[in-house]
């Protein structure tokens, strides 16, 4: 919003505010931009003097500052203070930083669609808000939609109504603005929320079109145009145009409610951000759009092969047993891994081996696989990767190994304990334990007695 120095002739002080800018200046008074003592900004209407000395405009303009008050939405400015009994009444309102939907348009053209349904998706639960407060707004048009940081938001509500419920003009000012009126609003007759609903579908078909959806004129032939010829919507995205031409109907009967455009807008605006105008057509159209993959990859189960053939090359020396159904479960193999499939060494035919320490702890590898037993699995860079068996295998060795050790080892301490016992009983021995210089217990020594 564009400021402007304060002239010679603006107060410097309302109320509790301080002035510091000019924003505008209209029909119904100038705007300035001011703070309070806290450094709240607030955005300051005071209304013209010859407005001021009517006490019919006074009444209408404290019953719609009364239901101002009671307006509660997040797409509104909220009304800050007011003071109808002085000279010149004046309100405040919530500022709203950002450029107003007029001078968007004007400065960069025409919106998206995306842009445009989430707008007026944002604007109609702002409309919820105040109708439910009893306000009809009047005068909503691009000029009065602030674009903020935060979203949308609707400036001047109700003020169109309080100068005048009935007529088109007041004390030689007119009401609304041409373009933007609904036909209701022309013939003179009674304004409900669907006047709003009319002006917001105008509203939106200019941000399509940068351009009214009556075109342009003079006032009286805006106004014609208004209530005898349909609007034009050319330039109007399909996605928008259908509910748009519902909107700017001439019958306030055939219009949207305001609870029933403001989820449908939703539901555009949602739709339009993923890049879906209807339904999804064949060949990628729709949602399939959305995702850039990377040329070359593989989708679906290829990408779930391609994903384990990669955590199998990375982890070849740890192989895990894994499940597959259309195998049986294959026989256990030599103990040796370098044995093949043939016998193992020292053995023939295909019976378990006999004699020995441990005999029959490890069957012997027959000479041949069974049918459907399972084979080595080749992985995608050509190596062998060893089969569930050979683990259950390999640890089964390392028992064996160790039992055997432990066997040995028991038998060597019970020959040795024996050898002392014989030399005390023939008196011809004696088992001597000679100590090093540390002190440690050195192999028994045999001594003559």
């Amino acid at each position: 919003m564009a400021m402007m120095r304060l002239r010679r002739e603006d107060p410097r002080v309302v109320g509790t505010f301080r002035l510091h800018r000019r924003l505008g200046a209209g029909g119904m008074g100038v705007v300035y931009l001011g703070s309070d003592k806290r450094g709240q900004r607030v955005a300051l209407k005071v209304i013209r003097p010859d407005l001021a000395e009517d006490q019919e405009f006074r009444s209408r303009f404290a019953r719609e500052v009364s239901a101002a008050r009671r307006i509660r939405g997040g797409c509104t400015a909220r009304l800050v203070a007011a003071d109808l009994d002085a000279d010149r009444p004046w309100f405040a309102t919530q500022y709203v930083p950002g450029p107003s939907l007029h001078d968007k348009v004007n400065d960069e053209g025409p919106l998206s669609p995306a842009q445009v349904a989430s707008i007026g998706a944002a604007l109609s639960e702002g409309l919820l808000a105040v109708h439910d407060a009893g306000v009809v707004h009047r005068d909503l048009k691009p000029s009065n939609i602030l674009l903020s940081p935060k979203g949308p938001r609707i400036i001047d509500f109700g003020i169109a109504w309080a100068t005048g419920a009935s007529t088109l003009t007041h004390v030689g000012t007119a009401v609304g603005s041409p373009g933007f009126l609904a036909p209701e609003q022309v013939r003179g007759a009674a304004v409900t929320p669907a006047t709003d609903i009319f002006a917001l579908g105008a509203t939106l078909a200019y941000a399509c079109t940068a351009d009214s959806p009556f075109g342009q004129g003079s006032s009286e032939v805006m106004l014609y145009r208004v209530v005898h010829e349909e609007a034009q919507l050319a330039g109007v995205p399909d996605a928008l145009a259908p509910l748009l031409a519902t909107c700017l109907a001439k019958d306030p009967a055939d219009r949207p409610s305001t609870l029933s455009l403001s989820l449908r807008l939703k539901e555009i605006a949602a739709r339009e951000a993923h890049g879906l105008s209807g339904e999804p057509a064949e060949g990628g159209a729709g949602w399939e759009r959305l995702e850039r993959r990377p040329p070359g990859r593989p989708t679906g189960q290829q990408a779930e092969e391609y994903a384990r053939q990669r955590t199998e090359r990375r982890t070849a020396g740890t192989p895990a047993p894994r499940p597959h159904a259309s195998r049986p479960p294959a026989p256990r193999e030599a103990a040796s891994r370098g044995t093949g499939p043939g016998p193992a060494s020292g053995t023939k035919g295909t019976g378990p081996r006999t004699g020995g320490r441990g005999a029959g702890r490890v069957p012997a590898a027959r000479p041949a696989r069974r049918s459907g037993a399972r084979t080595p699995v080749r992985t995608a860079s050509g190596g062998r990767r060893p089969g569930p068996d050979r683990r259950l295998l390999r640890q089964r060795v390392i028992v064996f190994v160790v039992v055997t050790l432990l066997v040995a080892l028991g038998i060597a301490a019970a020959q040795g304990c024996q050898g002392p016992a014989r030399g005390l009983g023939g008196g011809r021995h004696a088992a001597v334990a000679s100590y090093g210089d540390a002190g440690a217990p050195q192999w028994p020594v045999e001594r003559n007695l």
